[in-house]
């Protein structure tokens, strides 16, 4: 009997999904795992957060299902926060939806706005859900190069040389995971312009605007933006609440209408103390970005040094959770990883499982505290 769909022919388990099962296992053993290999932030969300989930606890409909639009005080608070931190205005009403997490939204959109054998440009490397949520809804990746030579950005010359015409969307993702590269608006307005010009959506996939980034950008801040653009951001690594599963969805009145079509038929509304942690958190002052960033720059500096002792090189002036290094060498990604795991119990990312363009690189997080990365870089040292 034959019990699973085709499309499932088309993705693989995701990479963390598999690799961290191995990593358990090897905990298990005894193996002394330090883990540099996902974004997962291990410092605590504000306290404001915690203190308003525990509060509404036993608020009268607390436990009921909610809307499928989150609490207008929710979308009121990302809209004040949008700008405040962006200068973006948004209508509370119709240009926010709220989400389980922004990768939530991948799938949402894609169902939203793609028919089956639509074009799909995706960044390489880039995000591997934008690929696997392609397939599933069956339809064709394309993937654009980001290369270093043109410090991970779009050429937009090379992306007019693409037959455009079957494209219905473009994902991107700045500032860029897992390389760290920096957009800046001039940049977003030839992007935007060239979404106009070939009438493709263009999706800004925005989680790590303020994590050792001086200035945090949304693509909605240029003009007309809303009509052909998306964004997505969520609270996760900005406010250390990636459990909490806390995302949103910015657009024009019409765009967020097409995604709640999918998404009220798909969950039934974000937990009530949920949105009241999330709502705390959003009116918080910017003592909190200055607080999390001092650790993570203390952080990335170690994990510079780690990177030095492997004989990587890397850019200082990426932003973002990770630190991208390039291999010296004839290794390639997977092997330089798995030999750092099974011999120094230290795992990363090997950096093609984001794409072609990625192989010759690792990913180091800098979700681990001083002092195992200390521990990191003393057991390559010895």
């Amino acid at each position: 009997m034959k019990v699973s769909a085709d499309r499932l022919s088309t993705v693989e388990e995701y990479y963390f999904s598999t690799k961290l099962k191995e990593v358990s296992s090897l905990i298990k053993k005894g193996n002394p795992i330090i883990n540099l290999g996902i974004g997962s932030p291990d410092l605590l969300p504000p306290s404001v957060a915690v203190e308003a989930l525990k509060g509404s606890l036993n608020d009268q409909y607390a436990n009921n299902y909610q809307s499928y639009i989150g609490l207008d005080e929710l979308r009121i608070s990302i809209s004040k926060f949008y700008n405040k931190w962006f200068h973006v205005d948004l209508d509370f009403n119709s240009e926010i939806l709220p989400l389980m997490g922004s990768k939530e939204g991948i799938m949402h959109i894609s169902m939203a706005f793609l028919n089956v054998g639509d074009s799909v440009l995706i960044p390489n490397p880039g995000y591997p859900t934008y690929s696997s949520i392609t397939n599933l809804v069956q339809a064709n990746p394309v993937y654009y190069d980001l290369k270093a030579e043109n410090n991970w950005l779009p050429n937009i010359k090379e992306l007019e040389k693409n037959d455009l015409t079957k494209v219905k969307l473009m994902w991107l993702n700045y500032p860029h995971m897992p390389t760290g590269a920096k957009c800046d608006l001039s940049l977003l307005k030839e992007l935007v312009d060239f979404a106009r010009k070939h009438e493709i959506l263009l999706v800004n996939d925005n989680p790590y605007s303020f994590i050792l980034n001086d200035n945090p950008v949304s693509i909605l801040n240029l003009e007309g933006a809303k009509e052909y653009c998306l964004e997505l951001n969520s609270l996760s690594k900005t406010f250390n609440m990636s459990g909490w599963r806390i995302g949103m969805v910015l657009g024009s009145e019409q765009n967020i209408s097409n995604i709640l079509k999918v998404k009220s038929n798909m969950d039934s509304g974000m937990f009530y103390p949920i949105q009241k942690g999330a709502i705390a958190v959003l009116n918080s002052t910017n003592t909190w970005f200055d607080q999390i960033n001092k650790i993570y720059n203390e952080r990335r500096i170690l994990v510079w040094k780690l990177a030095d002792s492997l004989n990587c090189t890397y850019d200082k002036s990426s932003s973002g959770l990770f630190v991208w290094a390039k291999i010296q060498g004839n290794k390639k990604s997977k092997e330089f990883t798995d030999d750092l795991l099974y011999k120094h119990n230290i795992f990363i990312a090997p950096g093609d499982i984001f794409g072609s363009n990625g192989e010759g690189y690792v990913r180091f997080s800098l979700c681990a505290t001083k002092e195992l990365l200390i521990k990191a870089i003393n057991r390559i040292n010895e």
